[in-house]
């Protein structure tokens, strides 16, 4: 390594720093930067020579020219115009590394969207309304700015945020890592001794084979701990990180991955764990000499993901208010069917492996689950196989979808218990575990369970690569579908009971 190249590799790691932090740096240049052009865009379309232009492809039975800009407040359209261009422009605003044609293409496909809703408002009459001609040049203007303006960025993010930590607990592993990367490695830490520890924690390997100290890894107690890890990713420059581990586990890989999905930091890894992550596509593979892959962190959108939470919000916010009097009745029904509490608590995991406590009505006499799917459970209650054959035992969940931890739609969260003997038989089972599970899911409505955990995590998989709002409510409607037989299903059932009851007297 050339003593340029170790200079740029060399990264401020927990030690006092100047300035402000590239990513935070990206994020406001992303937004001004935006603002900034629209106004300036703004303002060209309505300067005399363009209206002039526009104003001579008018036929002259159109009458009077129309304003480039039909308001009658030209502030709050200004501001209207600003405000959709920056919220179109959102996906582009977070600090990745994109290429340049990907960071074009996303430019184009966002302004797609801000002219469509601009067109939209002008049509409705709110605000601002902009001539066809006048949107189409303005948003062309914006295409050829923008997009200058998002690849310098990106040539900026890549100038400071430079080099490589590696994490891992075996020496052999991290070499191996180091050798894999093309980029310049700034540092490298065990996760299963404290710094200082072991001198080998802070030093670095070259690509000459010297190794080179970085003291600044010392101010830190030990990067296993998440709350560590996470100031190191929030004081540091590092642009990738490498999990070197053994094994993708929950808690050290999952949880790597957690703290680096939160500062925006990308993850590559050894190709032996290909299986137990999302690999990036345009990534993976593109040097056979790596042996690394991408790890997608962020499989959806920015707009897909707002757009999924206020569907979430809404969904669950109305579920509750509808059905707080049906779990009143619930619980009291289940409190005198059987001794024991109301709720049933169960630990699953959500997103990067991540445990949260699943509330349902309790179905079953106590401590009698097993996590062997499709075992027989024989110890249900009388209200609790109503409330099973009518999915009323799921109400409670609606809490865990208003608070975040899960969603509507999405793979359906697994018990940790039961989710071991899954991982065992599909090696690929972590690969659901990089979104957050749903009430239902794809698998749901297509009758694959755990019972068959392969062809449930091809749904689930399958949900992943396409999720749309579109999709989440056709599943959605599926699924209340179901519910509403299942219950007309019973309700049959128990009339028919009793009819034939009262045909034997």
């Amino acid at each position: 390594m050339t003593a340029d190249a170790q200079s740029q590799s060399s990264v401020t790691i927990g030690g006092e720093e100047s300035g402000v932090h590239p990513k935070t740096a990206y994020r406001a240049l992303a937004v001004t930067g935006t603002a900034t052009i629209t106004v300036l865009c703004f303002l060209l379309v309505n300067t005399p020579l363009i209206r002039a232009v526009l104003d001579r492809d008018l036929s002259p039975t159109s009458g009077p020219s129309e304003q480039s800009v039909a308001s009658a407040e030209p502030l709050l359209a200004l501001g209207v115009v600003v405000a959709v261009a920056v919220a179109g422009m959102a996906p582009l605003c977070k600090p990745k590394s994109r290429r340049v044609l990907e960071t074009v293409r996303t430019t184009l496909r966002s302004l797609a969207l801000v002219g469509l809703v601009l067109g939209t408002i002008g049509y409705v009459g709110f605000a601002v309304r902009l001539p066809p001609k006048t949107l189409a040049l303005s948003i062309g203007f914006l295409a050829l700015s923008l997009s200058l303006w998002f690849v310098g960025l990106q040539r900026f993010l890549r100038n400071r945020t430079e080099g490589t930590l590696i994490v891992g607990t075996d020496p052999s592993q991290i070499e191996a890592a180091m050798r894999a990367t093309t980029k310049p490695v700034v540092g490298y830490t065990y996760t299963s001794v404290r710094s200082g520890e072991d001198g080998r924690t802070n030093r670095i390997s070259t690509d000459g084979g010297v190794e080179r100290s970085v003291p600044e890894l010392a101010n830190f107690d030990r990067l296993s701990d998440r709350a560590a890890l996470e100031e190191i990713l929030a004081q540091s420059t590092v642009g990738t990180v490498i999990p070197a581990l053994p094994r993708a586990d929950r808690n050290e890989f999952f949880g790597v991955l957690e703290a680096c999905h939160r500062h925006n930091v990308e993850v590559e890894t050894l190709a032996e764990h290909d299986r137990s992550v999302l690999v990036e596509d345009e990534r993976a593979g593109t040097d056979a000499r790596s042996n690394l892959v991408g790890i997608d962190l962020q499989p959806w959108g920015f707009r897909s993901r707002v757009g999924k939470r206020l569907f979430d919000l809404c969904f669950a916010g109305l579920g509750l208010l509808c059905a707080l009097p049906v779990m009143v009745v619930v619980a009291a029904a289940v409190k005198l069917d059987s001794p024991g509490p109301v709720f049933y608590t169960q630990e699953r995991t959500t997103q990067f492996g991540d445990t949260f406590q699943v509330y349902k009505f309790r179905s079953m006499l106590p401590e009698s689950e097993s996590a062997t799917p499709g075992q027989p459970r024989d110890r249900i209650t009388r209200v609790g196989w109503v409330l099973r054959k009518t999915h009323l035992d799921e109400l409670p969940q609606l809490w865990a979808i208003l608070t975040g931890r899960m969603s509507v739609v999405g793979p359906r969260a697994a018990w940790t218990e039961e989710e071991r003997l899954l991982e065992e038989e599909v090696r690929t089972w972590k690969k659901r575990w990089f979104v957050k599970p749903g009430l239902t899911g794809l698998a749901q409505v297509n009758d694959a369970s755990s019972e068959t955990p392969r062809t449930k995590l091809r749904y689930d998989l399958a949900y992943i690569e396409t999720q749309s709002l579109w999709l989440d409510a056709k599943i959605v409607t599926r699924q209340v579908g179901r519910v509403l037989r299942d219950a007309l299903s019973l309700l049959v059932s128990g009339v028919s009971k009793r009819i034939g009851r009262e045909n034997g007297r």
